[in-house]
């Protein structure tokens, strides 16, 4: 990712965020923005510790079984990045952290990164080198 977005994610985001607030709060009041804020972040981390623990057992489930988990292993992440954006103050963070909650998103967004991933490796982008070891009579 270039300098400059992270830039724009690191700086602008939380003056935008700031921003929204100031705004929400102009409309409804400082008690119920705070309340919204509090609300958003307890909900939340519950919907957040039920999915990680429905996707950890997941995975072990998996893994039991002998097979690759990469799907659910993904789910984690992007559950975990949820659970990060929810406890973050902030509406745009929030309604990014509800959308990763949910099974949908989270399969389309699976589906985009694998989709680019093989374009990448498709136009040599990314190069994958197997190698056997060395056999050994």
């Amino acid at each position: 990712m270039p300098l400059h977005y992270l830039i724009a994610l690191f700086i602008g985001l939380p003056i935008v965020e700031l921003v929204l607030l100031f705004e929400l709060h102009g409309v409804v009041g400082f008690f119920p923005t705070i309340f919204i804020v509090v609300l958003t972040g307890v909900t939340g981390a519950a919907l957040v510790r039920r999915q990680g623990a429905a996707t950890f057992f997941a995975i072990q489930r998996e893994l039991s079984a002998g097979n690759l988990p990469a799907p659910k292993m993904m789910d984690g992440v992007m559950i975990l990045v949820a659970g990060a954006l929810l406890v973050t103050p902030g509406l745009i963070t929030d309604f990014v952290g509800f959308a990763l909650l949910i099974p949908f998103v989270r399969e389309k967004i699976r589906d985009g990164l694998r989709k680019t991933l093989e374009r990448k490796v498709r136009e040599g982008y990314i190069q994958v080198n197997v190698n056997r070891p060395n056999d050994v009579h």
